[in-house]
């Protein structure tokens, strides 16, 4: 995807990706060893009733479909940042999880040659229920169609 062929109010869609229980496990005995994210057992007895990933790996997993699925091959070189991002539900073994990308603006920086992009990501689960929404922005190369990529 190159900037030139962003479309404001364009919807993009990735995934399913399932998720599974031992990934949950290794992701949150790196990152976010909480007992609801690495220990079954002791899930169970929380409020959450049984093991739940962490939302840093739910944010990782809506990369993954977004770099997969939207991104590839695409222009983009980095992002400045998030404007918001709201674990809304969590994510369990076996969920099956899919990526919308609704692109809400575009621009072009004041300096010339870097496209900007805001977008809203949300990750739902098979149940079509919402897990994760974030509003982003992306960085893309804004050269003319044909010039050399960085």
């Amino acid at each position: 995807m190159r900037f030139q062929d962003i479309v404001a109010g364009a919807v993009h869609r990735a995934g399913p990706r399932e998720v599974g229980e031992a990934e949950i496990v290794a992701f949150a005995r790196r990152y976010d060893p909480q007992p609801f994210h690495v220990d079954p057992a002791a899930a169970a007895a929380t409020r959450w009733g049984g093991l739940i990933a962490s939302g840093w790996m739910t944010c990782a997993i809506a990369m993954e479909l977004a770099v997969g699925g939207v991104l590839a091959g695409s222009d983009s070189f980095g992002s400045p940042g998030v404007e918001a991002l709201r674990w809304e539900r969590p994510v369990r073994p076996g969920d099956q999880l899919s990526l919308t990308v609704t692109v809400l603006e575009k621009r072009v920086a004041s300096g010339g040659g870097t496209g900007i992009v805001r977008w809203r990501w949300e990750l739902e689960n098979q149940r079509a229920e919402r897990v994760l929404s974030m509003t982003a922005t992306s960085f893309f190369d804004a050269g003319p169609a044909g010039a050399p990529r960085p």
